[in-house]
């Protein structure tokens, strides 16, 4: 996992440099002193807050992953959705072409069952095996709208819709920025034609991450909450798809808020996320297909209001938090898609590490590996907090090492040159 070419210090001076900024102009940008830039520049620093990566990259006018080396190098098989995602991104590109498929393509029915088995991938956090599917089914719902009319086009568009989310959530735990910008862009064209009143909040949840890249917390929230007020009326008579776009553009709002410094808007936001769970909770009629691949449930506010503690650098509220969601809602968390689950360790390896405790910040760091390892050893904020448990015990090692050496009388310019 730290086997980068380049650290992320050398890229910031280079940035730095390349736009001619002084320290001292970086810092006043970035509200810190010239003293933290430059622990940052030869890697004293380590960047393990997603908002202070975003705010530096916005202070640098370039994009997070350049900081950060992203996508990151990989080998063998773990290099094979690279080929999958050049795919998709040419099939963005013509989508307003006319679709190059052979034969007849088949009914939007099927077709969602297709993406209900690709759900079980994205659940799963198998990225390359979401990648390699997606440029058939772009291609075949694109073939569908082109090939039919009235419902089952509007259904055609939908499902190329979600074919976009699903693409814009495996380019974003990659780090491809340009499928990450092309799916969502396509994402809202296709919802707009999908004749789904839910799916332009959808795809606008998408758009509101893609803020956090700049650091533009009040206005992904506005975005949001534009959205939300989209869908009230649905909201309000307890439409089952509306209650959960509405709860997952609520946690979106929370994240933006925590990152923002905003504590009191995240705890309103989570608040209001977790109502929506509920009334989710007490629905009694029959299953309703998650056409929308959101999966909210209470279970995902739960471990929202843990990310968003640790978002707001609030190390001890989030370890308190988790330990009464153990003791009372564990199901909840067990239920949840490993993506999520994986998150959720992330965010207490932090916590942890933040408190002091290494053991059990590895211990975090090695389960949210195992949930979903593929999300885990592509995301920078887990590699960032097992390199600063990495060089913690390094020192640690090295201080008792040398206190011990002391009392042996050895000469310490030659044990440690």
């Amino acid at each position: 996992m730290l086997d980068d070419d380049e650290t992320v210090g050398r890229r910031v001076r280079r940035q730095r440099l390349r736009l001619g900024m002084a320290q001292a102009d970086l810092a006043a940008a970035m509200r810190r002193t010239q003293g933290w830039v430059s622990k940052v520049e030869n890697n004293r620093v380590e960047l393990d807050r997603t908002s202070i990566i975003n705010e530096l990259a916005t202070a640098l006018h370039c994009h997070p992953n350049d900081l950060l080396g992203r996508p990151y190098p990989v080998r063998g098989t773990e290099s094979a959705w690279r080929a999958a995602a050049a795919a998709i991104v040419r099939e963005l590109r013509r989508y307003d072409l006319a679709p190059v498929f052979d034969g007849v393509p088949r009914s939007s029915g099927v077709l969602w069952g297709e993406l209900t088995a690709l759900h079980a991938r994205r659940d799963s956090a198998d990225y390359t095996g979401i990648m390699e599917r997606l440029p058939d089914l772009f291609r075949e719902s694109r073939a569908l709208a082109e090939n039919s009319t009235g419902h089952e086009r509007e259904e055609a568009f939908a499902i190329y819709a979600i074919c976009c989310k699903t693409a814009h959530n495996a380019a974003h735990s990659l780090g491809h920025p340009e499928l990450i910008a092309m799916a969502c862009e396509r994402a809202a064209w296709s919802a707009a034609a999908s004749g789904d009143p839910m799916m332009p909040a959808v795809a606008n949840s998408l758009r509101a991450w893609d803020m956090w890249a700049s650091a533009d917390w009040g206005d992904a929230t506005a975005l949001l909450d534009t959205s939300l007020h989209a869908i009230q009326r649905e909201h309000a008579r307890g439409d089952q798809l509306a209650l959960r776009a509405w709860g997952s553009l609520q946690l979106r709002a929370a994240v933006s808020a925590a990152r923002a410094g905003n504590a009191g808007e995240a705890r309103h936001r989570i608040s209001l996320a977790r109502e929506t769970a509920l009334r989710i909770d007490t629905y009694a009629g029959p299953p309703v297909h998650d056409r929308h691949s959101l999966t909210f449930s209470t279970g995902n506010v739960l471990v929202h209001s843990v990310s968003v503690a640790v978002e707001m650098g609030h190390h001890a509220a989030a370890l308190k938090e988790d330990a009464r969601i153990s003791r009372d809602k564990a199901a909840m968390l067990l239920s949840l898609q490993k993506s999520r689950r994986g998150h959720h360790h992330m965010d207490l390896a932090r916590a942890w590490l933040w408190d002091g405790n290494r053991d059990r910040a590895v211990d975090e760091l090695e389960k949210a590996e195992r949930i979903a390892p593929q999300l885990v050893r592509n995301h920078p904020v887990a590699r960032a907090t097992l390199r600063r448990i990495v060089h913690a015990e390094r020192v640690a090692t090295r201080e008792r090492l040398r206190r011990m050496s002391h009392r042996f009388r050895l000469d310490p310019e030659r044990v440690f040159p």
